[in-house]
């Protein structure tokens, strides 16, 4: 059951638009506006260059003034055992203390002049950024809530970065 259709002539229709000429570019507008572009192109590379540099130098600066980070951590934990075992030969004054105690002082000197000190907790107040509290006793008329009551083991810092955080007794 199909009909048969008629066909219809189709005709196709071209629409000839007019041919535009483009302006004529003076060349030397065309110059000063590439040259315009070049400048604004040098001017970003060279401020991305001037700002590469700039870190380069705190980078390498930060390298110098913590390069020994690793190091001074563990003289620290040398200096600790060092005290510990001042701390066994108590009032004996034999070449052993003699020898242990220069040691001592030999190396809180090289610490310091490394740049390394030592955290003073006992009697300050808390600090969670330098310190670790073990425990916790309750506050007193003599300790205040928040103040540091008893230094279990000291901490050391480089610069301004902590090396060792004290850990500590706390007044709660």
């Amino acid at each position: 059951m199909s009909e048969d259709l008629p066909e219809e002539d189709v005709t196709e229709v071209i629409v000839e638009e007019p041919e535009v000429e483009p302006e004529p570019v003076d060349p030397l507008t065309a110059a000063l506006e590439r040259a315009e572009t070049a400048e604004k192109e040098i001017a970003y590379r060279e401020a991305d260059l001037q700002n590469a540099r700039k870190r380069f130098a705190q980078d390498r600066a930060e390298i110098v003034r913590y390069g020994a980070q690793h190091l001074a951590r563990r003289m620290v934990s040398v200096l600790l055992d060092v005290e510990r075992g001042l701390s066994t030969t108590g009032d004996d004054e034999g070449p052993a203390a003699a020898a242990l105690r220069l040691l001592h002082d030999r190396l809180i000197a090289e610490l310091k002049a490394a740049g390394v000190v030592r955290i003073e907790a006992k009697g300050a107040p808390f600090d969670p950024s330098k310190m670790e509290a073990i425990t916790t006793v309750p506050a007193s008329d003599d300790y205040p809530a928040g103040q540091v009551i008893e230094e279990l083991e000291a901490g050391f810092m480089l610069h301004d970065r902590v090396l060792q955080a004290s850990r500590v007794v706390v007044a709660a």
